[in-house]
């Protein structure tokens, strides 16, 4: 069986920057089992599948040791490879998810938004661990599908270094530091101590969280924000009722045939 495979870089304008993810348009759905396998010889952070159901499109990401129920960067480049090689008239795409409804949008200057659900965290203690895992304490904690860590200034995100085993315990999918920008509203970074990457380059989802949390703070409905990871990545967001729109740019590197077994 032969499958057609892409690789988008997303949330960037250039090769070799932002986060990138591999995606496999599907006629129909295959066994979860060689989507997890062909996720893991992927070796990415994200490989998207999908199958155009109507007018919609039914979506699913895997990271290479689990499937997980959001991704930004994935969705992105989803939207990317519909609007410019499967409905390339198309100035707006609508998915299906375990997330709920989702979509994503053609705007201005090759910028694509994404319409995502948000996803306020909550504030909770410190955990232990994150004590001894960051050489700077963070200010406060907060939890929704992901920790989120508020830490003093950006220069202490740059210098982030966490200790990762000592969080593999905590039951968040990604822990996120984040702080004032000095050029930006906002900045972060991303990890997950459960991974075999450990840092994401580029990570949508965890501004469904970050998003809200910004708008209490700063009493602002839109920000431009910078995740400042080694590749790096670029996200304009707003928030409006319970939905937050990420809007970004992506970047084809790789088209390819996956050859599998019947």
């Amino acid at each position: 069986m032969e499958l057609t495979i892409y690789q988008v870089d997303a949330f960037s304008d250039r090769i070799f920057g932002g986060n990138p993810a591999a995606v496999c348009p599907l006629e129909k759905w295959m066994d979860e089992r060689l989507m997890l396998q062909i996720a893991e010889e992927n070796n990415l952070s994200e490989t998207v599948f999908f199958v155009e159901k109507g007018h919609h499109f039914e979506i699913r990401w895997f990271m290479p040791h689990a499937e997980i129920n959001l991704c930004g960067h994935a969705t992105l480049a989803a939207a990317y490879i519909i609007f410019h090689f499967l409905r390339p008239q198309a100035t707006r795409v609508d998915f299906l998810s375990k997330s709920g409804p989702l979509s994503a949008a053609k705007t201005v200057d090759d910028y694509i938004t994404l319409d995502f659900p948000s996803w306020p965290p909550n504030p909770i203690s410190i955990p232990p661990s994150v004590l001894h895992a960051f050489q700077h304490i963070p200010t406060e904690a907060l939890a929704s599908r992901d920790l989120i860590l508020r830490f003093e200034s950006e220069q202490q995100i740059r210098e982030v270094q966490p200790n990762l085993p000592l969080l593999r315990h905590l039951p968040y999918v990604c822990i996120a530091a984040t702080a004032p920008g000095e050029q930006v509203d906002f900045v972060s970074r991303v990890f997950d101590a459960n991974a075999s990457i450990p840092e994401d380059p580029v990570t949508g989802s965890t501004h469904a969280s970050l998003i809200p949390y910004w708008q209490e703070r700063l009493h602002k409905s839109s920000f431009t924000a910078l995740q400042l990871s080694k590749r790096g990545g670029l996200l304009l967001c707003r928030i409006e009722d319970n939905r937050v729109f990420i809007s970004g740019k992506a970047v084809l590197y790789l088209q390819g045939v996956l050859y599998l077994p019947h």
